[in-house]
């Protein structure tokens, strides 16, 4: 699997979760920057939604939708019948087949390695909090939030909205290089 579609598949996780991985090409909406999560319980990997009702993923990061277009355009297997945009890719056999959820974690594993930047803690999952987290910091509301991350509960949402102890953020944000640490 190339970097293009490593990357394609980070940008859309932060927002759509694993579900991205029952996405299809008639999913993505180019012109709108979005793409549909809709309920699907048929991946041949058994991959499901986390929800029955349908939903809508603003790309407005447009590093989000170039990599998705790229790798849709580029990488993806032309030859593929699966309406799925995520497939196991490269030379083998299996090229053809969907991209389940076991083989998305190595994925994303071997990206990280590649960055020098695999700890254990380092997931998709945990990316995707971390992105909650960050924009609810940087003052997003939590409804917005709430609708961003497609919870049907402000409970589920709220995970991301605790106070944090200060020494943690602190280090958080310089690891970002956004702030010397005294």
């Amino acid at each position: 699997m190339a970097s293009q579609e490593i990357g394609a598949l980070i940008q859309v996780i932060i927002l759509a979760n694993i579900e991205v991985l029952n996405l299809h090409l008639e999913d993505i909406q180019y012109g709108r920057k979005r793409v549909i999560i809709r309920y699907r319980d048929d991946h041949p990997k058994g991959v499901r939604t986390k929800s029955r009702r349908e939903r809508v993923v603003d790309l407005h990061e447009p590093e989000a939708l170039q990599a998705v277009s790229t790798y849709v355009m580029q990488e993806r297997p032309r030859e593929a019948e699966s309406p799925l945009v995520f497939l196991v890719g490269g030379q083998g056999k299996r090229r053809l087949e969907p991209l389940g959820y076991h083989a998305l974690v190595k994925l994303f594993e071997r990206h990280c390695e590649r960055l020098g930047m695999r700890e254990p803690w380092v997931t998709p999952h945990a990316l995707r909090h971390t992105h909650a987290t960050r924009m609810w910091e940087g003052g997003m509301r939590e409804l917005a939030l709430q609708k961003r991350l497609g919870h049907a509960s402000p409970e589920s949402t709220r995970i991301y909205t605790q106070v944090s102890d200060p020494t943690v953020v602190a280090e958080y944000r310089r690891a970002l290089g956004q702030e010397e640490m005294p």
